[in-house]
């Protein structure tokens, strides 16, 4: 009765002193369901597919993955070399087939340059041994041909 007869800013603030008239608490506006349905989609949980509404490529553009693949392999390049475990010619090679869609990931590309490494050394070994033998076989010759001039000097006299 006391509020209703109220017409007044002095009557309003007399009646806010006294205590008749409080301030509304504001309403809430809580995160925490919110929280908790993020933390069940980084489960995994909610992301069937009734639950999605853009295409696969809006979703995550073919692009980005693309992009991630390329810089994960690039950083692998860069760092063998850095560490000398390739050489320029071979990182050039290796960067190139990347671009070219040659490994699907990371694992892939390293087997790939563990084998071609290995094609290498294999190389070098045979080429070394080879030399080796025309050298042996360059030798043999010689002391032939010595052998040779030696009998015929000495069956001369």
């Amino acid at each position: 009765n006391e509020i209703s007869m109220a017409n007044s800013r002095f009557n309003i603030r007399k009646l806010i002193k006294d205590g008749l008239i409080i301030r509304k608490a504001v309403k809430m506006h809580s995160r925490s369901r919110v929280r908790k349905n993020l933390e069940a989609k980084r489960k995994g949980r909610h992301t069937g597919i009734g639950k999605r509404r853009g295409t696969k490529e809006a979703r995550l553009p073919s692009k980005v993955i693309w992009m991630r693949r390329q810089r994960v392999l690039r950083r692998l390049l860069r760092k063998y070399r850095q560490q000398k475990k390739i050489d320029k010619h071979l990182y050039h090679f290796f960067y190139r087939h990347a671009k070219g869609n040659m490994y699907k990931n990371k694992r892939v590309l390293v087997e790939a340059i563990h084998k071609m490494k290995a094609e290498q050394v294999k190389a070098k070994t045979l080429l070394e041994q080879s030399e080796a033998r025309q050298e042996k076989a360059k030798l043999q010759k010689k002391k032939r041909a010595q052998k040779k001039e030696d009998v015929l000097k000495t069956g001369g006299k």
